[in-house]
């Protein structure tokens, strides 16, 4: 492969990628009215070119500092620096953050949705939940809109979000058992398919959101709506007869 020049004044950045041994040089030199070219010698390698906008790290968002606070206390999705400046490892611990929890796009901005989702998760309390010593209790709490599992008294699968009945179609607090369970149930009052059905009180239970779970106007009819993954993993945690505890109460209802 021959030199290739790229001029600075096009903001863009040179990446070499060795093939087969050996780096290439990259010198800077002046080029026209003064502007600095960077000269990649790409023998014997090949060079890869993308611009600085996409190298560099994303933009700061409005609850930027907040967010660094929450996904710290969170833990699990990378180092970040509580001082409200987005680096390359904040955007990159953020847009984790944001593709776990379905939040769209996930382009490591700490925008209202991501604050809101990880002051909820932050804020849930497990111990609340007051599971059994022994076997499994699914938790939902209602007040911070998020769900986990505890086995033996400790948390086996850790806190998700969830989204559950809205005005009229209070998700009721208390202690209930699954039921029912089934991959794929119909929904004869809705007329829509509900992926990974776990019922545990009349018409309520777990299955997987039909819709964007993170639309804030947006309610369930009653039951505790999962992300796909989260859904999933549920149903394959869950068996007729366990525990089911939800307490709280969601805002509004």
């Amino acid at each position: 492969m021959g030199v290739q020049r790229v001029s600075a004044r096009l903001a863009t950045a040179v990446l070499a990628v060795a093939v087969g041994g050996g780096l290439g040089a990259v010198v800077l030199s002046p080029g026209a009215a003064g502007a600095a070219t960077r000269t990649v010698s790409a023998t014997p390698m090949t060079a890869v070119v993308v611009t600085r906008a996409a190298a560099a790290s994303c933009s700061t968002g409005k609850y930027q500092k907040q967010v660094e606070g929450y996904l710290k206390k969170i833990g699990g999705y990378g180092t970040v620096s509580v001082d409200g400046k987005q680096s390359t490892k904040d955007c990159a611990a953020i847009k984790k953050f944001q593709t776990r929890f379905g939040i769209k796009p996930a382009a490591g901005l700490a925008g209202p949705t991501t604050y809101g989702v990880a002051k909820r998760l932050a804020e849930t309390k497990t111990s609340k939940c007051n599971a059994k010593k022994s076997g499994y209790t699914f938790c939902v709490d209602l007040t911070h809109q998020t769900t986990w599992v505890m086995k033996n008294g400790k948390v086996y699968a850790k806190p998700t979000v969830t989204r559950t009945g809205m005005k009229g179609y209070r998700t009721p607090s208390g202690t209930f058992k699954i039921n029912k369970r089934a991959k794929k149930e119909w929904s004869d009052p809705y007329d829509v398919w509900l992926p990974y059905w776990q019922r545990f009180v009349g018409g309520r239970g777990f299955h997987q959101t039909t819709t964007y779970i993170h639309d804030a106007w947006r309610g369930s009819h009653g039951c505790v709506n999962l992300l796909p993954a989260d859904a999933q993993k549920y149903y394959k945690i869950g068996k007729i007869g366990m525990t089911v505890k939800v307490i709280g109460r969601r805002s509004g209802t």
